[in-house]
């Protein structure tokens, strides 16, 4: 599985905000802007808030599991691969959502004097900001459930595979 890369996520990120942007001077111009919802910064900070529950409690248990504690629940590795597939594809969104946003928000920033335009701003930034943590969460997740490397992870220092008998 391949790792997070923020390269990406900032890429989607900034792709989308232009995007959003250069869209929100187009569709003013044609009349009204469609708002930003007030439950997008909610839903998104609500998925922050799972990410980072499930990394906890998957931390806890791995922790339980290296100190061989009695009571110790296993982790399957399945649901854990299935939980860093969740964080990685939350993380994706987040970015072009948080972009999306961003851009309307940018564009909403020239226009901070009407009233509805200003809580929209502020939806728009609540937004960016709960995707930055959705993003900040699943990193977090990935970094909890990778493999430790050891020293028989079957690699020599050119990355390829050692030779095996002949």
């Amino acid at each position: 599985m391949k790792q997070l890369r923020i390269g990406v996520l900032a890429g989607l990120f900034v792709v989308a905000g232009v995007l959003s942007w250069a869209a929100a001077r187009l569709w003013d111009s044609f009349g009204t802007l469609p708002s930003v919802p007030l439950a997008a910064p909610i839903v998104l900070a609500a998925i922050a808030a799972v990410l980072t529950a499930t990394a906890l409690s998957l931390r806890a248990r791995f922790k339980a599991q290296r100190e061989r504690r009695p009571e110790a629940k296993g982790v399957d590795p399945l649901m854990a691969a299935r939980a860093v597939v969740f964080g990685q594809a939350s993380a994706l969104v987040a970015a072009l959502v948080s972009g999306i946003y961003g851009g309307a928000g940018v564009f909403l920033l020239g226009s901070l004097d009407i009233p509805a335009r200003r809580d929209q701003a502020v939806y728009a930034g609540f937004s960016v900001v709960a995707g930055i943590a959705v993003i900040a969460a699943a990193f977090f997740l990935e970094r909890v459930c990778k493999l430790p490397e050891g020293p028989d992870d079957g690699n020599d220092k050119n990355g390829t595979a050692p030779a095996g008998p002949v």
